[in-house]
């Protein structure tokens, strides 16, 4: 009898996820059902620092439904959030749960209700007074590093031309559809937690919640069943998490705290915000000589546990996919009396990204060259791969002129630019801009449990999670390929620290490269074993560590117009080549294109996070941030081709990141093209409708940047 071959990886089977959500029901953290739990609402500072004077919680104690109201001397002698030293730390600054002695920034939580209802602790909230004596924002060095080879004073020295750039990104709010929750669950008799928790990772919020509060992991179980968006902001352990847990055990009562949208914008981790220099050296041939280029990353008033990733990423990537002989780069990271910054999709890649691009720009302008062709002269042969960077790095596979050259056929560059050039020969403004990017992916380990049962179903239990990436498709569709079984007989299970093996989570377009290649590990175990005669069922646990980061890598292009009369900037066309590896499922990679193109499009156009000289929010709620609409997206041409990375045994690489990475670059490039005849050189992202009106009004009065 012929055996069916089933086939699955590298097609697009229903993603079995949607009929969940889209028949609503999914189960997020607050919709879980708690039994009569109290409700948190959190005080929160009005100043952005100073010395707490007295914390009046009389009046408000007495309210309808209070049990009680804490502030941060109750809460004991609590451990501090670890912190990913991928830089080396001057210090290690505190983690406050609530507010002591001193506040460090508007919003900060300084003391907790707690009430029978939400509106309860809400209303009892209002009636806590706080006396805090103002004092003076300061900011403090944490963390810095330092790269360098080759004889860069030399190279300068020697080089025909230098061009330089500085390149200020906005801060700006991740703002998944779903804020930060959690539903704290407690069992009398075991003395223990169940925790439901809006999270990318969530055996790390139990590891870190177990060495906060002093107890033993297994007295905490976490769940993440359902999340709805993460973007980076849900990779860390909030101090308003904590204090849930800590109220839970301490009441022996049920908890629950959701954010309001107020909150997010208020106190949950910002990103970007970064501000880079750089120098570019080539010779006359357009020949890169070297590049200098300093970095300095925001930090809030404490700091989450991949805060210093961004400042590392945006240095350490330069100079992207480039032979580069001689560089200097520095960066830092910079403790501030703002809100928390962590990582954001992309997490300091687009800022490594956006000031090599634009160096690279700029050099092609004073060269009078084109910018496709520069950039195919000084990018890494595909035979020069595995490349060692001077920041530590390892590119793996791939062909980086192939991705330009593919772009550049489909997107028909030569027609691009002649019909730029009529419409400016009649008065139009219209650029055109590309740019060549660079994803690294996530490093280290995963794990998965694979169970092949004995009627031929297949249970898979990932230590990964997922915020509505599909993964739930895609692990189905590597188990079903390896143990030729239907994916139909296959079921995925993750996020949950009682069911699933320990594991990273969701970051840094790691799951399906690492996390994937512990499910095709753990499949291939099952079918040797099987083959050799063992009957069903099987099991094999995988700790699957990668050989190092699968670099993805693209380019994109845009062009761009822009109203000469309102300076409003309209996207005409976009067009996308990446190139991520072993594709497992095309329908879903192609989703993450659109959504980190459509967030890079938010922070090149319209994000971001504006404070005053008093640390006082002003962009507080959706009527003063804007975000992309669905009007705002423009229809995007991709286009892919597969290298498979050796640093992992599925040979994939990330996606997930890419948009974000590739978009702000070749829309900035794409605006400054478009305003070039008027003399325009530089512009500021976001490319507001006010923010390019004012360059052309600058640029017809002659003071053109």
């Amino acid at each position: 009898m012929t055996v069916q071959q089933h086939s699955y990886i590298g097609r697009s089977p229903d993603k079995r996820e949607d009929r969940v959500f889209l028949t609503g029901q999914g189960c997020y953290t607050d919709d879980v059902a708690l039994s009569d739990p109290l409700h948190v609402h959190f005080v929160r500072s009005d100043v952005q620092c100073g010395k707490i004077i007295e914390i009046e919680i009389d009046v408000a104690s007495q309210a309808d439904g209070v049990l009680a109201i804490h502030v941060g001397a109750e809460m004991g002698d609590l451990g501090k959030l670890a912190i990913n030293p991928v830089l080396p730390m001057m210090f290690t600054p505190d983690y406050p749960i609530l507010a002591t002695q001193t506040v460090g920034a508007v919003g900060q939580p300084i003391a907790a209700v707690l009430a029978g209802t939400k509106s309860q602790a809400v209303d009892a909230a209002e009636l806590v007074y706080a006396d805090i004596a103002d004092g003076t924002a300061q900011s403090r060095d944490l963390a810095a590093q330092h790269w360098a080879c080759g004889d860069v004073d030399a190279e300068f020295a020697r080089a025909a031309h230098v061009v330089d750039c500085t390149v200020q990104h906005s801060r700006l709010a991740p703002s998944p559809m779903e804020p930060r929750a959690i539903a704290v669950a407690y069992d009398d008799v075991t003395q223990s937690v169940t925790v439901w928790h809006s999270t990318q990772t969530p055996h790390r919020t139990r590891s870190e919640l177990a060495a906060i509060l002093g107890l033993d992991a297994g007295r905490i179980r976490v769940i993440a069943s359902h999340v709805g968006g993460a973007f980076g902001m849900k990779a860390s352990l909030y101090p308003e998490d904590v204090f849930t847990v800590w109220a839970a055990f301490h009441h022996k009562r049920d908890v629950k705290w959701t954010a309001t949208r107020s909150e997010e914008f208020l106190s949950a981790t910002h990103g970007r915000g970064v501000t880079s220099h750089g120098q570019l050296a080539f010779d006359e041939d357009g020949t890169f000589l070297a590049l200098r280029a300093d970095v300095s990353a925001p930090l809030g008033a404490w700091v989450p546990n991949s805060g210093l990733i961004t400042g590392w990423n945006a240095a350490r990537v330069l100079p992207s996919g480039y032979r580069m002989p001689a560089l200097d780069i520095s960066t830092k990271a910079v403790m501030t009396n703002l809100a928390p910054t962590g990582i954001y999709r992309g997490a300091g890649r687009p800022e490594a990204n956006v000031l090599m691009e634009r160096l690279i720009d700029k050099a092609a302008r004073v060269l009078h060259c084109d910018p496709f062709e520069i950039r195919e002269r000084n990018l890494l042969d595909a035979a020069a791969l595995p490349h060692e960077t001077a920041t530590g790095n390892v590119l793996d596979s791939g062909s980086y002129a192939q991705a330009l050259s593919m772009l550049r056929e489909k997107a028909g560059y030569d027609a691009c630019l002649a019909d730029r050039d009529a419409r400016c020969a009649q008065g139009e403004l219209v650029g055109v801009g590309v740019a060549f990017y660079v994803e690294p992916s996530g490093n280290g380990w995963e794990s998965a449990r694979v169970t092949w049962d004995g009627d031929g179903r297949v249970q898979v239990a990932s230590g990964s999670s997922s915020q509505g990436h599909g993964r739930e498709t895609s692990f189905a569709q590597i188990a079903a390929d390896v143990l030729n079984v239907s994916i139909d007989r296959v079921n995925v299970t993750m996020a949950d620290t009682a069911t699933s093996p320990e594991g990273i989570g969701a970051l840094a377009s790691r799951s399906t490269a690492i996390g994937g290649s512990a499910v095709l590990k753990a499949c291939e175990e099952i079918k040797a074993r099987h083959a050799s005669g063992e009957t069903l069922p099987l099991s094999a646990d995988i700790r699957y560590e990668n050989k190092g980061q699968a670099w993805g890598y693209g380019a994109y292009l845009v062009v761009l117009s822009v109203d000469r009369e309102t300076g409003t900037p309209h996207l005409e066309r976009v067009t996308c080549v990446d190139d991520a590896g072993r594709i497992i499922n095309p329908t879903l990679v192609d989703g993450q294109i659109r959504g980190g193109f459509a967030q890079g499009l938010g922070e090149a156009l319209m994000e971001r996070v504006v404070y005053d000289e008093d640390g006082q929010l002003l962009t507080g709620s959706f009527m003063d941030y804007a975000l992309p609409r669905a009007l705002d997206v423009p229809a995007l041409e991709i286009h892919k081709f597969e290298t498979p990375s050796p640093m992992n045994a599925l040979g994939a690489k990330g996606v997930g990141e890419a948009g974000t990475i590739g978009a702000p670059a070749a829309i900035l490039n794409a605006a400054v093209d478009a305003l070039s005849p008027l003399g325009v050189r530089d512009l500021t992202m976001p490319l507001t409708s006010q923010t390019l009106w004012q360059a052309i009004w600058a640029a017809e009065q002659g003071n053109a940047t």
